[in-house]
């Protein structure tokens, strides 16, 4: 147009200032300014509008305040609203308050879309008596029935950890479109309420609303957190209903899905299916397979995925790092930790060095793993401390696990497994007094232990268990079966001996019962269980896996077992 002898005029400058925002191109934008400034656009509202978003898209932040405060019309509601979205964007939370409560100070008006861009600075629990008075207001001015405010309302009580009252607002909205049931589903899954999810999502699908892949997305994860294979499998059939079959983020949510429940076969098909493999997508299937304790698979994944061309990040190395660390693979395991550096610059964090520590703990080299810890270049986390720990107790170093216990407590204070961890050492070592210690530092913590649970899915429906479960409608033969199992394993291993009554029937036994009754013999059976499976209920299984000539998969808090012949895939080592 300039070349041609055109004159750009105030109709011109916003689409161009625009285009420069979305492409964050700083220094053609501030050609345009000149631009504007030599044509007398300058005073122009949606021009002037315009060079604020732009500045600040471009993260310069103080050159959009410049052409505010320069703003021959201070009061205009529309340049307050791109400077107050412009401080959220850059996460300037502080400057976007303040600069809302200077319009209300100086009389200017506000409307939907100042709240629009104010409302996502409040991201943090910090900012939730902010995001509520904010809300307050938009009742007070009747802004509640738009629904864009509702869905950034209920998102922002979202990402502020704040779950109940994203429900309650969820339910009081008189109109739910598709963006709020994504909001309030993303909300579920952020906060691991992955039951509540599913949940939401069949009673969304119910009404008539039709997922998109932002939906279904949140619904795979959710499906991989607990374990739920068939609810994962009518994602799928959506997926390929709705014609998002080619959509790489679902393929990914489906091959952690499948990986996460067990399937790793299908996992491995999705892979393979895939055109174009992402570093998230090579991520996903070898985080899979080390998971199942096939490391050596792993790593050649692993290998394939750099050869291919594929550069890994940081998430690859703890995926490929952490299936070395559950197959054994110490030298392995090293090898990747050093090339993360040497070859590939990457920034080792605590999650890197955890697995190590962990790899090397699994090798019997707790002197190398603390010595490890020591060099680190970056805060060791709870996850390294509580690696060593859990090294500590297999190889039964009370001196070491006390000096992890000391540092691990002090990160993570409310977390119960390190105070279970701990006393399992104590208990293990003959030491009743350290035992009793830990007891009376989670009561006077107000600590309680997790109760044990373990469920198994059987004709699309969930079979929940506790310990000394007797509330199952088969209860009597699932007992029977247990009775029958305790009699055939009794001479393959020196078992505790525990009556099959109250609290000493593990939940994990009680769902290998059930499984059994419910089953053909050579269908595998698969159990899920919030916690780590414990030595008794990992012998128990192993052996039941020998007598009856059935394979058992079980996945616990840290990983899957693989029972075959009396054998598990983690080598007696989780």
């Amino acid at each position: 147009m300039l070349r041609c002898g055109g004159s750009p005029n105030a109709f011109t400058f916003p689409f161009a200032l625009k285009s420069c925002a979305a492409l964050s191109l700083s220094i053609p934008g501030v050609q345009l300014h000149g631009h504007v400034i030599k044509t007398g656009c300058g005073p122009e509202p949606f021009v002037l509008t315009s060079l604020i978003t732009m500045y600040c898209q471009c993260n310069l932040i103080g050159s959009a305040r410049k052409v505010f405060d320069e703003c021959p019309q201070g009061n205009l509601t529309v340049c307050y609203n791109a400077l107050t979205s412009g401080y959220a964007f850059n996460s300037r939370f502080l400057d976007a308050v303040a600069l809302f409560c200077q319009m209300r100070e100086l009389g200017v008006s506000f409307n939907s879309v100042t709240m629009l861009g104010l409302i996502p600075a409040c991201t943090l629990p910090a900012h939730l008596s902010v995001g509520m008075s904010l809300h307050s207001c938009i009742i007070k001015f009747g802004l509640d029935t738009d629904l864009s405010v509702g869905n950034c309302l209920l998102t922002m009580y979202v990402k502020c950890g704040c779950i109940k009252f994203a429900k309650t607002l969820f339910d009081s909205m008189p109109k739910h479109g598709l963006i709020t049931w994504n909001a309030m589903i993303s909300g579920y899954a952020q906060n691991g309420l992955a039951s509540n999810v599913v949940d939401l999502y069949q009673q969304m699908k119910s009404q008539g609303i039709h997922p998109d892949p932002v939906t279904l997305v949140s619904v795979l994860s959710s499906c991989a957190h607990l374990g739920a294979h068939s609810i994962g499998r009518e994602v799928e059939r959506q997926i390929e209903l709705s014609g998002f079959g080619s959509n790489p983020f679902l393929n990914n949510a489906l091959i952690n899905m499948y990986s996460r429940c067990g399937k790793l076969a299908k996992a491995l098909a999705i892979f393979n299916a895939m055109p174009e493999k992402t570093v998230v997508t090579w991520t996903a299937i070898i985080n899979g397979y080390g998971m199942h304790g096939q490391g050596e698979i792993a790593t050649q994944l692993f290998d394939d995925m750099i050869r291919s061309g594929v550069r890994p990040d940081g998430a690859a190395f703890v995926s490929v790092l952490s299936a070395c660390s559950h197959a054994g693979l110490t030298d392995k395991g090293l090898e990747y930790f050093e090339v993360m550096k040497e070859k590939y610059s990457l920034r080792r964090g605590p999650e890197h060095y955890s697995c190590v520590v962990d790899l090397l703990g699994r090798a019997g080299k707790l002197a190398e793993a603390f010595d490890l810890i020591r060099s680190m270049k970056v805060e060791p986390d709870g996850a390294v401390w509580g690696a060593l720990l859990g090294a500590c107790k297999i190889h039964k170093n009370v001196e070491l696990a006390e000096l992890a216990f000391k540092r691990v407590v002090k990160l993570e204070p409310e977390n119960i497994g390190y105070y279970v961890l701990l006393s399992n050492i104590y208990n293990e070592a003959g030491n009743l007094e350290g035992v009793l210690r830990v007891r009376v530092m989670m009561r006077d913590r107000k600590l309680r232990k997790e109760p044990g649970y373990s469920y198994v899915e059987h004709r699309g429906e969930v079979h929940l268990f506790i310990a000394g479960d007797r509330s199952h409608p088969q209860t009597e033969e699932i007992y029977r079966m247990l009775h029958k199992l305790e009699s055939l394993v009794e001479g393959l291993h020196d078992l505790k001996e525990n009556e099959i009554s109250g609290m000493s029937v593990h939940s994990e036994k009680l769902a290998i019962a059930f499984g059994i009754l419910n089953s053909e013999p050579n269908i595998e059976i698969v159990v899920i269980k919030n916690l780590r499976v414990c030595g008794d209920c990992h012998s128990f299984i192993k052996s039941v896996s020998k007598v009856l000539d059935r394979r058992f998969v079980v996945r616990d808090a840290t990983r899957f077992h693989h029972f075959s012949n009396g054998i598990c895939s983690c080598r007696d080592y989780w």
